[in-house]
């Protein structure tokens, strides 16, 4: 992790996670991540379906997109990540809060071209959904034209983790309300199968590997 200054956690430093191997496990759970770009003195900020790849993070999106045009000039970013882990309720609206993982990565994007871009779309496949790149056909020369896979170093970066009680002001601590966590997490719901899908599909096994990359058990 460089440029402390600029990863440094100002607000409730306590929070602050300098272990690399959290920053990892907060992206291999993550799905998607809020990627910042500035076009013409206008800041914007988009989601994007993402996947860590090693030290890098990857994000996938279309080459008619503007914000992938302008990362893929090397235009400084701030992409960051949040996974929301409960709820905290406090005996008072100032001390109720969530708990939560987050993650920010601040550098220049590279995009993926030819090989590098369709091992690219394989990790991110593999990470979205689990075991079906090989069940897939290959993509073809149209679609990896209209495809852009970028990826960021996770060189610079910061983590806040929030988690625990409410820390409610001893005061209020007679307050007549309920105080505790509730807690948050994916949920896996029962596959609807496809119009028109012809033949018999068990989607057992799509569910399991879902299952087994995102769903944390609430409350772990």
């Amino acid at each position: 992790m460089t440029a402390p200054d600029r990863t440094r956690v100002r607000r409730l430093p306590e929070k602050a996670v300098t272990d690399r191997a959290v920053l990892d496990a907060i992206l291999d759970a993550a799905m998607v991540a809020h990627v910042a770009v500035v076009d013409d003195g206008q800041p914007y900020v988009l989601p994007m379906a993402c996947a860590r790849d090693r030290d890098r993070l990857l994000l996938h999106g279309s080459t008619g997109s503007r914000l992938m045009r302008r990362l893929a000039t090397g235009a400084s970013t701030c992409a960051t990540v949040t996974l929301l882990d409960g709820l905290v309720y406090a005996r008072s609206a100032f001390e109720s809060s969530m708990n939560y993982r987050s993650a920010m990565i601040l550098g220049t994007c590279r995009a993926l071209e030819g090989e590098e871009l369709l091992a690219g779309l394989r990790i991110l496949t593999e990470h979205l959904l689990p075991a079906r790149w090989n069940t897939l056909r290959s993509p073809t020369r149209k679609e990896l034209a209209a495809t852009s896979v970028l990826e960021l170093p996770l060189t610079e970066w910061s983590v806040k983790v929030g988690d625990g009680p409410p820390d409610d002001d001893p005061a209020d601590l007679d307050a007549p309300v309920w105080a505790g966590v509730v807690p948050l997490g994916i949920t896996i719901g029962q596959p609807i199968d496809a119009p028109d899908l012809r033949g018999v599909h068990d989607p057992t096994t799509v569910v399991e590997q879902l299952i087994g990359r995102f769903a944390r058990p609430v409350g772990e």
